[in-house]
């Protein structure tokens, strides 16, 4: 019997970049089934329920929805230490409407940033940390 060669975290972090860019298709090669998110969320709802690769994208897409040119930069170069990576990042889009309560003109560049801490296992992100800017954000869109 043979496994499949566990993928470099550097190489895995790269695509989870590029996920949160805009290439949903990712998702699937890089999450485990059982993938969970742990966050704050922004509508106060329970982050438990984001759940595989499926959660993810359809948590990607609702962040990525009021922004449909949002980029994330890292900020500072992701730190492995055994199976956890973390990051830190900067998020910048033009904010194209839609956000619900904010007043902030479309047209309008947001900029925010977080840090992320991923557990990998299997070769794949099981578990996922988010802390974003997110009271930076709704300053900008006028949201408060």
């Amino acid at each position: 019997m043979t496994t499949a060669p566990t993928p470099d975290p550097k190489i895995l972090f790269d695509a989870w970049l590029r996920l949160w860019n805009g290439d949903l298709s990712l998702a699937a090669d890089i999450v485990s089934d059982d993938f969970r998110l742990h966050s704050h969320m922004i509508d106060g709802g329970d982050s438990g329920s984001v759940r595989g690769a499926d959660g993810l994208v359809a948590y990607i897409r609702a962040g990525r929805a009021p922004f449909p040119d949002l980029e994330f930069a890292v900020e500072v170069p992701p730190l492995f230490d055994g199976a956890y990576l973390s990051v830190r990042w900067t998020a910048t889009g033009t904010y194209g409407g839609g956000f619900p309560g904010a007043e902030a003109a479309p047209g309008t560049v947001v900029t925010f940033t977080g840090s992320d801490t991923l557990l990998i296992r299997d070769g794949r992100f099981a578990e996922y940390w988010l802390n974003a800017d997110a009271l930076h954000m709704l300053r900008q869109l006028k949201a408060l």
